[in-house]
């Protein structure tokens, strides 16, 4: 009997072990009938020079004939000699678009170093190395969750770039749903694990470009809940973010979902438009934030019984201006880099409204600062203004006039202040970093304000759709109303979620630390080390 039972469990391992290798065999080995261009040899052809012409040399210099409609032989050698130079263009022109794409997803990266300084320099020292690990973590937690399925629910049914070579070969899917007589995309469903089937330079370009971005998303919570948020818990959460929420509003937006049609099946200008993430990476963490705050309560001693707000300083002021400084710098290849495209010279526009939003909104949280607080500018203010300008230029950078560009920073700047203050001392939510007030409420801001300035000098066939993207104040009133539902959306879906994801999570795994922990300081606890050793 005994024997009989060891067979049994034996025999049950067996089975599941095969079942495991024929898993990881068919994820991870490269089979060559599927590969498609791992190498970028056949990346950037003629075609992506001038279609048009392509087609037609392509024509002349396959043709076996002495003449091809009265052209003459020589003409056809001439024709073969200039599609050999043109496909040598198109792959310079597709090899600098991928470097350039790169080297700003490379930019991205490194804001996560800003976010940990900024998070633990207005954090207290005894939680430091807590709070410096949930930023290092969530990066290794989001890139891995985001490979799994994230990329694949986001980009799944829009996978054949142009800018990044086209990946011909590579099927996509995109799982729609039929309403309102349209097929509305609601998820892609092609890219898991980058398997064989997409192992495509294109592909790994737009894979490496959007994971970071969606690391962005997935760090905002970490300041909202700082300092009473278990690792345990944090971790699945890490997971939840970057595999299946962030993922399909991305999907919704930037992957040819149902809000990015809303031009082309309703007529709704171009659709709901965010060029580098207003709403898609900053609308959605900084809602999934405010939930996060909501359900893990406030901090020890944050409120009073009798009603008062205490403040609770940070420990670095000096490392909260220095992380924001890396963060500013990262944005740069955030806005600028969503050109996908070093051939598209929008992105001086780019980089110089990106620069102007981000110095306006200071200066306006400076003066805000300085009405509220009797002369003095508080360096907190200070610091969330910038971001907050940064944030709101994230969707309308490529749209909009220098001038509008400072207006919306300026804008930006008060707003942040203004939010946070009301959800501190209104709605006793305790927000550490305010994190909503920078990235929910001036992500809200920054696409509902391409609504409003985008000027109609750029974005043709932008989502479909012909013709460039125009505002309200420039004449389109339908591209405002594709901005509110983009945003409303935004918050009917991912704050449920996310409310609902918490509360059951702290019944799975504690979601909070226990109040003797959250009074000594996190990093023993959590940890095993302190930030500091005096």
């Amino acid at each position: 009997m005994k024997k009989c039972m060891i067979q049994n469990v034996f025999g049950n391992i067996q089975r599941r072990v095969s079942i495991f290798c024929i898993v990881i065999v068919l994820v991870f080995t490269s089979v060559l009938s599927y590969a498609q261009d791992a190498t970028g040899a056949k990346t950037g052809t003629i075609n992506d020079v001038d279609a048009k012409i392509g087609g037609v040399l392509d024509t002349l210099s396959k043709s076996t004939d002495t003449t091809v409609a009265g052209v003459s032989a020589s003409v056809n050698k001439l024709a073969a000699a200039v599609t050999t130079i043109g496909n040598t263009e198109g792959h310079s022109k597709i090899a600098i678009n991928i470097m350039w794409t790169l080297v700003c997803a490379f930019l991205v990266m490194f804001m996560q170093a800003g976010f940990a300084a900024v998070e633990s320099g207005f954090t207290q020292k005894k939680n430091v190395a807590h709070t410096m690990v949930m930023n290092f973590l969530i990066y290794a937690i989001g890139l891995i969750g985001f490979w799994i399925s994230g990329f694949a629910i986001m980009f799944g049914g829009a996978l054949n770039n142009g800018l990044l070579g086209g990946m011909a070969g590579v099927v996509p899917h995109e799982i729609t749903i039929s309403l309102f007589g349209h097929d509305l995309g609601i998820a892609g469903s092609a890219g898991y694990f980058l398997s064989s089937k997409y192992y495509d330079v294109g592909i790994f370009t737009l894979f490496l470009f959007q994971m970071v971005f969606m690391d962005t998303t997935a760090t905002i919570p970490t300041g909202a809940m700082a300092e009473r948020w278990t690792l345990k818990s944090f971790i699945i959460y890490g997971f939840f973010i970057s595999m299946f929420v962030y993922p399909l509003y991305g999907n919704w937006v930037w992957g040819g979902g149902w809000l990015a049609t809303l031009g082309a099946n309703f007529g709704l200008g171009h659709g709901h438009v965010d060029f580098a993430g207003s709403s898609v990476v900053h609308l959605v963490g900084g809602v999934a934030a405010l939930a996060g705050a909501i359900v893990i309560g406030p901090r020890i001693g944050k409120y009073g019984k009798d009603g008062t707000v205490n403040t609770i300083p940070g420990h670095n002021i000096p490392m909260a201006i220095i992380g924001t400084f890396i963060l500013a710098f990262g944005w740069f290849g955030f806005n600028a880099g969503s050109t996908l495209s070093g051939n598209d010279f929008r992105l001086a526009v780019v980089a110089v409204n990106t620069l102007l939003a981000g110095g306006a909104a200071a200066l306006s949280a400076t003066v805000y600062s300085m009405i509220k607080n009797g002369g003095k500018i508080d360096p907190g203010y200070v610091v969330n203004g910038l971001l907050a300008g940064l944030v709101g230029i994230t969707a309308p950078c490529a749209f909009v006039t220098s001038l509008s560009a400072v207006i919306i920073g300026l804008i930006a700047g008060v707003l942040v202040i203004a939010v946070y203050n009301f959800i501190d001392q209104k709605l006793k939510i305790d927000d550490p970093v305010g994190a909503f007030a920078v990235h929910g409420a001036n992500g809200a801001w920054g696409v509902l304000a391409l609504g409003l300035f985008a000027d109609g000098t750029y974005g043709d066939g932008w989502n479909g759709v012909a013709g460039n993207v125009t505002g309200l104040f420039y004449g389109d009133g339908k591209q405002f109303l594709a901005q509110v539902i983009g945003t409303v959306a935004a918050f009917a879906f991912v704050f449920p979620v996310m409310y609902f994801f918490f509360k059951l999570l702290d019944k799975i795994t504690p979601l909070r630390s226990t109040p003797e922990e959250e009074l000594a300081g996190l990093d023993i606890p959590e940890t095993g080390a302190h930030g500091y050793v005096d």
